[in-house]
């Protein structure tokens, strides 16, 4: 009988289990609220939760309506089975749990469903059009992008639910008949056949019916969808529908759509009417067309097309072509004929002197090796990365290398590694380090223009806020403002301490504290007297973790770079951000960042405070229709590109990850003539060097050179033609204003040879004077690593420049810049510096002709002292050293 105790009982237990299971999610969301509120963020927040409760709320009451009416009619089927004879039934099965077991599991879908689809359903009711349609159907980029993924998505989790329901009906059915005949299983088979299985079975397949025909319906919109996903197929010779696609594939779609539309009719028919067998018609029907359409794709392929394939695919190369330039902004870069000279003189020389000012003659990765050694200073210090930007340096456009002094927490001392100290005392790093790219010490280490903690210059640079309270190793969080001061950077045997004074910090006062303390799973936290009401807690202070946070739905690019602003001397993060998508029709699919995509823009460019982490999205790209459609979403996450603070466009850079994507991209995709193409006649490679120890693809380099009779900072990369060593062009990305985000080709003649890198590597290597000269080093204790060789486009030529270094095999032996190569025409020379290289290659006639006169007068003298007697040798010796010079 009912028990209203028992049950009583059960629903208190059930209501623990879902408070126990919420409480958790509940704590983060409301410190999530807390942290995009103290950020002013919260509108995002807002606009997150309100959708999905927005989706979750119909859905789940849809759901669970559905399920318990659903409960019910099984429960009322159930009571309508026949009693066998020889069987005591159970009076009272359970069934006072319907609408809570219903509500519930529609409140999992609908969960699953609205994390799913909650960006996606504002991306398509916000989604902006991209003026241009698809060459097929001739519907907008958008439907693509912002809608079919939605329906697709949709039409998924439907097909799975109907499923799991399904399956959970034969089970439940079955434990009901069970309740209903305990002892079902020892009836004899004919007891069964006659008295229960045609009842039963009946019943249960004429519910299944129901759910088997939806299931069918929805088949058919997935066949549908699948024939506008043919603009992504790979079967043809190139990415999107082919010949074969559009005469064979796309009707075997429409036609599986229409025979899941007759299996969906069938399968009522056939429940209904007891004529099972008619209800395995549309499956055997669907199956059928697949063969016959899978054979006859067959045919048309190697019949039809592949006799002819360039004719036949024409048409569907010319759209891969022409909408993959254009998803890769590929169709924007201009081609600049390079008028190949090789007439350098020491006047060209001079008259570039900014450009040879900022040739870079060192490498980021020894240089981080030597930075971390000779500018820690303390153990827990650390140079993450190392980056390269520009600066005006008393009164010159500098090309430097930068980094940032981070704490790194997990270098202290483990007796040191204490809650106090990793939370509220070692809270921040210091200062940044900046060197020059062309200019090294004698010992062959970077010339420093910041160094030193507190930072000390000889430049007309400042830094007003040097600690760095948000950076890429910053990944605890940490408590200002408690009883205990911060240590702020070491001085001699002791250390200054400070106090933070940003307006980051969700304040622990209250409640507060011990909600944090939950989330931080620290009670510590929740106890220390250290911590005071006029503490703060400050989280995400990893600024990817951070700006990810913030908006997940952008991709963020792998290397954040420091800028010292020389407007106010404060140091700020900037990160590039990317909108991209794979559902872009026709465009060719490249991985990038462990995703496929196949469309993508530096839409944005995140600028992130280093000491009160004040977070600013500005948008780059206003003719984005994925950046529009976010803003839309979002009207205030973003800011306009004309509110980048001053001072910090002047360092914005054109990302090399999206610029190394779009060469790899270029290398196939430069081509227009479909023909050429697909005969794959004018492809390239990226040009290789050998670095360090291996030849490797060369990556792509920040380069200072002279545009349009103004030296400007640039990103290049060279190309060879497929196979061969020799460069065939140079892709260039503009840095500066007003000419940011211009990409263009340098193309090189091709009635003239232009030196690949890998050809200036292989010469270096079969140089008489260089070649020995790094064997000798190789056999005296020490290892020669050769750096990035530097194309440098100067007037009409080229020239090669390649650090040397050297590095004594002991452990902790510091990389050393000991030699500069320097290549032009058919000219090697290797030097100490880069001015004695271009001096000379490009020394002017009469340096030159004075110094054969004084090397021939040494020859004469030297002779003349062959013939005196042995009192002589020391003065000879004297005259070969000078000889040696002479020569140098």
């Amino acid at each position: 009988m009912f028990n209203p105790k028992k049950n009583l009982v059960r629903l208190l237990i059930g209501l623990v289990i879902v408070v126990v299971l919420l409480f958790g999610k509940g704590i983060n969301l409301i410190t999530d609220f807390l942290w995009f509120k103290s950020i002013h963020f919260e509108s995002v927040f807002l606009t997150r939760l309100f959708t999905k409760l927005s989706l979750f709320l119909p859905i789940w009451l849809f759901l669970g309506l559905f399920l318990t009416i659903y409960f019910r009619m099984i429960y009322k089927s159930y009571l309508a089975y026949p009693r066998l004879h020889d069987v005591t039934v159970k009076k009272n099965p359970i069934k006072q749990y319907n609408a809570l077991v219903g509500f519930a599991i529609g409140a999992f879908f609908s969960l699953v469903i609205t994390n799913s689809l909650w960006l996606d359903f504002l991306k398509m009711i916000n989604g902006v059009s991209f003026n241009q349609t698809d060459p097929i159907y001739h519907l907008d980029i958008s439907f693509y992008i912002f809608v079919l993924p939605f329906l697709r998505t949709l039409m998924g989790l439907l097909i799975v639910f109907l499923g799991l329901i399904i399956l959970g009906t034969a089970l439940l059915e079955f434990i009901l008949i069970n309740q209903r005949y305990p002892n079902v299983m020892d009836i004899t088979m004919e007891t069964i056949s006659n008295s229960l299985k045609g009842p039963f079975l009946r019943s249960l397949f004429k519910k299944i019916s129901y759910l088997l025909a939806f299931c069918f319906l929805l088949l058919s919109g997935f066949y549908l969808t699948n024939t506008f996903e043919l603009l992504y197929s790979t079967r043809g010779v190139a990415f999107g529908a082919s010949y074969t696609d559009i005469a064979v594939t796309l009707w075997s779609y429409r036609t599986y759509a229409l025979l899941a539309v007759v299996s969906a009719a069938l399968t009522l028919f056939a429940f209904h009417k007891n004529k099972l067998r008619l209800f395995a018609l549309g499956p055997i029907m669907i199956i059928v067309a697949g063969i016959v359409f899978s054979v006859a794709g067959a045919i048309v392929q190697q019949l039809i097309v592949e006799p002819d394939e360039i004719s036949k695919e024409t048409e569907y190369l010319k759209y891969n072509i022409e909408f993959t330039q254009k998803a890769y902004n590929l169709d924007a870069v201009d081609l600049v004929e390079y008028p190949y000279a090789e007439d350098l003189t020491q006047t060209s020389i001079q008259k570039n002197d900014e450009t040879i000012k900022n040739i870079r003659i060192n490498d980021a990765r020894p240089l981080k090796q030597t930075f971390n050694q000779i500018q820690s200073i303390r153990l827990y210090y650390d140079f993450y990365d190392i980056d390269v930007d520009r600066y005006k340096i008393n009164g010159e456009y500098t090309q430097v290398f930068i980094t940032p002094r981070e704490l790194n927490q997990y270098k202290l001392d483990n007796k040191a590694m204490t809650w106090l100290n990793q939370y509220l005392k070692y809270t921040h790093g210091y200062g940044i380090v900046m060197s020059p790219v062309n200019r090294v010490t004698d010992e062959g280490q970077p010339e420093l223009l910041f160094k030193n903690i507190p930072p000390i210059t000889d430049t007309d640079l400042r830094i007003t806020q040097p600690e760095i309270y948000f950076g890429e190793q910053t990944e605890k969080y940490i408590i200002v403002g408690s009883g205990e001061k911060e240590f702020d950077y070491p001085s001699g045997s002791d250390n200054v301490e400070t106090m933070y004074s940003g307006s980051d910090g969700i304040s622990l006062h209250g409640l507060n504290r011990l909600l944090f303390a939950y989330k931080e799973q620290s009670l510590k936290l929740l106890v220390s007297n250290n911590v005071t009401r006029d503490s703060k807690i400050i989280i995400n202070r990893n600024i990817i973790e951070r700006v990810n946070a913030i908006a997940p739905f952008l991709k963020y690019d792998s290397n954040p770079y420091i800028v010292l602003n020389d407007m106010d001397g404060k140091l700020y993060w900037i990160i590039d951000a990317y909108t991209d998508t794979p559902y872009y029709p026709y465009s060719q699919r490249f991985d990038f960042q462990e995703d496929s995509i196949n469309y993508i823009r530096n839409a944005v460019k995140v600028v992130v405070d280093a000491y009160d982490g004040t977070v600013h999205f500005y948008t780059f790209d206003d003719k984005d229709p994925l950046i529009l459609t976010y803003k839309h979403i979002f009207p205030k996450l973003f800011s306009d590109r004309e509110d980048f603070p001053e001072g910090l466009e002047a360092h914005a850079r054109y990302p090399q990850n999206l610029f190394d994507l779009q060469a790899s991209v270029y290398q196939k995709y430069h081509v227009d003539n479909p023909v050429v193409f697909y005969n794959g006649e004018d492809v390239w490679d990226l040009a290789t060097e050998k670095y360090m120890d291996n030849v490797q693809t060369m990556a792509s380099n920040y380069v200072m050179f002279k545009i349009e009779d103004k030296a400007e900072f640039a990103l290049i990369m060279p190309y060879t033609p497929k196979g061969k060593p020799n460069m065939t062009s140079l892709l260039v990305a503009r840095n500066d204003a007003p000419h940011y985000g211009e990409v263009f080709l340098y193309r090189f003649p091709k009635d003239k040879t232009v030196q690949g890198p890998i050809m200036i590597e292989s010469r270096i290597d079969q140089d008489s004077l260089i070649s020995p000269q790094f064997t000798l080093w190789g056999q005296q204790g020490s290892s020669v690593l050769r750096g990035n060789l530097i194309v440098v486009p100067i007037e009409s030529s080229l020239l090669y420049v390649e650090p040397i270094y050297i590095q004594s095999d002991n452990a902790d032996s510091l990389p050393e810049m000991k030699r500069v190569i320097i290549a032009y025409k058919d000219q090697i020379v290797m030097e100490s510096t880069l001015k004695a290289g271009l001096d000379q290659l490009f020394g002017n006639k009469q340096q030159q002709d004075l110094t054969l006169q004084t090397i021939e007068t040494l020859i004469k003298q030297i002779d003349h002292k062959f013939e005196l007697t042995k009192e002589s040798i020391d003065e000879l010796e004297q005259l070969l050293e000078e000889l040696k010079k002479q020569i140098k």
